[in-house]
């Protein structure tokens, strides 16, 4: 899987990607963690991604590909433009992401029956098989994961859930 996250790996330094012109925002008024715990949560989040990534093996999806096909299986069949919208890029981007998905077999384009210039995309058999076992993979890591901690560690680990899935709610 192809990752554009900009995590640099554990044997490189992390990158500086502060705009030099732009001082660090103050948010302390507003009640958030100071920047430094910012830094160490986004790149934990990075990290446990490309790590979960990579636990998924065999798969040759791009991100923004294997992001698509999760949302086609959850809200499909959909037209391109919503899934577009969903996932909050372009209709041509959208295109040109999906088309790979149709060539492999893992996604199919049906006629739209309210347009007819218009189809939908719908996860093939083959393609929820893909997206089951990616998930089972990245679980059965979690999973050993999560055993290793201690019991507070889990209970915090379960407290912060609700949490972290807000911050996906509240995507601007």
């Amino acid at each position: 899987m192809t990752n554009h996250d900009t995590d640099p790996g554990p044997d490189r330094p992390e990158p500086d990607l502060s705009e030099p012109d732009r001082p660090e925002p103050d948010l302390s008024a507003a009640g958030t963690l100071d920047p430094a715990t910012v830094a160490r949560l986004r790149l934990v989040v990075a990290r446990l991604y490309r790590q979960l990534a990579q636990a998924s093996s065999g798969q040759d999806l791009t991100f923004a590909q294997l992001s698509a096909l999760a949302r086609i299986e959850e809200h499909g069949p959909v037209r391109l433009g919503e899934l577009a919208a969903l996932e909050r890029v372009a209709a041509p981007s959208m295109t040109r992401t999906v088309t790979p998905l149709v060539t492999a077999g893992l996604a199919a384009r049906l006629p739209d029956p309210r347009d007819g210039r218009s189809f939908l995309v719908e996860p093939t058999p083959t393609g929820r098989a893909l997206l089951a076992r990616i998930r089972r993979q990245r679980s059965e890591l979690l999973t050993r994961r999560i055993g290793a901690l201690g019991a507070a560690d889990r209970e915090a680990l379960g407290a912060a859930v609700p949490v972290l899935e807000r911050l996906l709610a509240d995507g601007d």
